[in-house]
């Protein structure tokens, strides 16, 4: 059980386009804040340099190489955070507590060396503003200690949306250096009184609520407009245009069904060619999400697995043929997905598709750490003996 002096922070998000940041606020020398104050006080934007890593070629292992050679060009900083604070949603040493974090200068860097194009694009349109707010900054120290968080409570979602607002505006952001050098190796006195801030939670939903009305109806005024003057620009997206207009509508009216989120899926994913498997972050993100969805389902297949062998203890050296067992034991997706990776869809031979099930059952049962047949078990323990 954590102590009462621990408080837990939840790093608000940056949205970035097709990337969420996180970040925090540098006051000085041993201070920091999540939230945004009305009196603008001058602070120095931070951010998570796992975040920006994400997603890219750069293997986990090797992150702390390239945070150090970023650290040498003042691009990036490694935070000590006092003992007092432990972070949601991040895997932190209590032996350090420290996390690399990164100038905005340091992430148009790594954004510019690591990201694909669209991605590029993403960064310069959401965080071209805090760069020119930012643009006299000095490198940063190789590290920082924070001891002092100044908050008065820890940013909600909402909050996060206004700090964002709040940030992107240039004349709230000019950092200078006789108002806070956080960059000079002086001492700063971080017990003086602060004027601490909150948001009142209606405000901003009604503020929250209203921009993104706002923004919807642009959207489909601007959508409007295109479809009125150049709808022969548009006559091959329109069958996919109309399909997602009316699932939104059905998304809005409360009453949309599974097969209508295939079909849209579907037919974005089919809309253009994306490009090489090595570098699809549209490929890595349908991975991603299918592996969570398989994974949570261990429990139910492994429950499955077990009354399987209840059932079949007198005759477990004489199972069914391996397309039954695939079929009773595992989920169709999971078959479905593997079929067709192997090359093996339906206009497949019976022969051909019967012939590589056994290889398939042999996946099935690693992937999901449930053997059952005599061949996964001989292959399991030669390689653990390995």
């Amino acid at each position: 059980m954590s102590s009462p002096s621990t408080t837990h922070l939840a790093l608000p998000h940056w949205d970035g386009g097709s990337r969420k940041i996180r970040f925090i606020q540098l006051v000085n020398l041993t201070s920091f804040r999540l939230t945004d104050c009305s009196n603008k006080s001058p602070v120095v934007p931070l951010f998570l340099g796992a975040d920006l890593f994400s997603n890219t070629d750069i293997r986990t292992e090797n992150h702390p190489r390239y945070h150090a050679k970023f650290a040498k060009k003042g691009f990036a900083t490694k935070i000590h955070f006092s003992s007092a604070f432990r972070f949601h949603g991040l895997k932190v040493s209590t032996a350090n507590n420290s996390l690399w974090f990164y100038s905005v200068q340091g992430l148009f860097r790594v954004a510019f060396e690591m990201y694909s194009k669209q991605e590029q694009l993403d960064v310069l349109e959401n965080f071209q503003d805090v760069w020119k707010s930012q643009i006299n900054d000095s490198p940063l120290k190789a590290s920082y200690s924070l001891s002092v968080q100044l908050d008065n409570a820890p940013p909600s979602s909402l909050q996060d949306t206004e700090s964002r607002r709040e940030m992107s505006q240039p004349q709230h952001r000019q950092v200078g250096r006789e108002s806070m050098d956080v960059y000079s190796s002086e001492t700063v006195d971080a017990s003086a009184d602060h004027a601490y801030c909150s948001f009142p939670k209606q405000t901003l939903q009604t503020e929250h609520s209203q921009l993104v009305v706002s923004t919807v109806r642009e959207k489909l005024q601007s959508l409007d407009d295109k479809l009125s003057s150049e709808t022969h620009s548009y006559t091959e997206q329109l069958e996919t245009i109309l399909l997602l207009l009316e699932n939104i509508e059905r998304y809005m009216n409360g009453n949309l069904e599974e097969k209508d989120v295939t079909d849209t899926v579907i037919a974005l994913l089919k809309a253009k060619d994306w490009g090489s498997v090595y570098s699809s972050s549209l490929l890595c993100g349908v991975g991603r999400w299918l592996g969570q969805q398989f994974h949570a389902a261990n429990g139910s297949i492994s429950q499955r697995v077990e009354d399987f062998k209840v059932q079949h203890i007198e005759r477990i050296s004489d199972l069914p043929p391996a397309e039954e067992l695939v079929t009773e034991l595992f989920p169709e997706a999971m078959q479905t997905l593997l079929l067709h990776w192997m090359g093996l869809s339906e206009e497949s031979t019976v022969e051909k598709r019967h012939s590589e099930f056994p290889i398939l059952l042999l996946i099935l049962e690693f992937a999901n750490h449930n053997l059952i047949t005599g061949v996964a078990h001989v292959l399991y323990s030669s390689l653990i003996c390995k």
